[in-house]
């Protein structure tokens, strides 16, 4: 079984990747600012400011994980002063990266769908082609997107420093099962009214982003499944509108990309990078998600 730290480990996907891993026999180091009010078997809880070096340093080294996911992060960068967010997320994941890298560990980190700009950007913009894929070009204007493009350049330089697996996974909007937030979007949605959508509805249910972090790291494999550093994206396959997305948007925005390829309610966002790279592909849909009544993480 395989050691593995994970960050942000009292956050909501945090918490579900800490049992995810526990349940498998994995044992499981989680690092947060505080240490959740329970117990956890095959966990050990760490509290930890991850903007400073050496005791992040400190902890990466006494735990000698064989992977580290990092998930700690401000994410919104609407409800904290733009320069907080951009140094806590950028200085968090030097630090965590860096001291993952030079202890050898395989490396999977949640980037974001926000790094392309379009969902906290001043103007409402799309790119000149839909779907949206790694290769469409990044251009943040708020300091969340943009930790996340550093992010992702600290990763590659991770990876070339110290010759490790690095996968940053842009994830869309994270989804729970059982939590009704998508019913609720879904139902006040009207197209005469709405607000633009940055994502253009898409999202991902957890639990398919916590298999995207397990094929990434692939923890029981001898071998990582990369080399160096790949940034994937990991979307459910579909908006949570119901809707045919192109007409969604366009009804919202009264306008569509001349390069627009999407059929049908399939989201914006192809995955297809991270199904040739990681055989990941997305297992869940809001439409068994809202209704599923599955427990979530006993240790918070």
């Amino acid at each position: 079984m395989a050691t593995i730290l994970v960050t942000g480990s009292c956050g909501g996907v945090g918490s579900w990747t800490v049992d995810h891993f526990a349940d498998a026999g994995h044992e499981v180091v989680g690092v947060d600012r505080r240490t959740p009010p329970g117990t956890r078997e095959n966990a050990a809880f760490k509290a930890a400011d991850l903007t400073d070096y050496g005791e992040t340093r400190q902890l990466v080294e006494a735990a000698d994980p064989d992977a580290v996911v990092h998930l700690a992060a401000i994410p919104d960068p609407e409800s904290h002063a733009g320069s907080r967010v951009f140094e806590n997320n950028v200085v968090s994941t030097y630090n965590v990266l860096d001291a993952a890298g030079a202890v050898g560990a395989r490396i999977a980190w949640a980037s974001s769908e926000s790094l392309y700009g379009t969902v906290f950007a001043e103007d409402d913009w799309l790119p000149d082609a839909l779907p949206i894929d790694e290769a469409t070009p990044t251009q943040p204007e708020d300091p969340y997107g943009l930790s996340k493009v550093v992010g992702e350049e600290v990763a590659a330089r991770v990876a070339r420093r110290y010759g490790v697996s690095a996968v940053s996974l842009r994830a869309s909007w994270v989804t729970y099962p059982g939590s009704g937030e998508t019913r609720t979007a879904r139902e006040a949605f009207d197209p005469e009214t709405a607000e633009p959508s940055g994502n253009c509805w898409s999202y991902v249910d957890v639990r398919d982003l916590v298999a995207a972090v397990e094929a990434a790291i692939a923890p029981d494999a001898p071998e990582p499944p990369i080399e160096g550093h790949e940034a994937v994206l990991v979307v459910a396959a579909e908006n949570f509108l119901g809707r045919d997305t192109a007409a969604a948007i366009e009804a919202v925005r009264g306008e569509l990309p001349d390069d627009c390829d999407l059929a049908g309610d399939e989201s914006v966002f192809d995955c297809s990078k991270a199904k040739r790279l990681l055989g990941w592909e997305p297992a869940h849909s809001w439409r068994e998600a809202e209704d599923a009544d599955i427990p979530g993480p006993s240790f918070l």
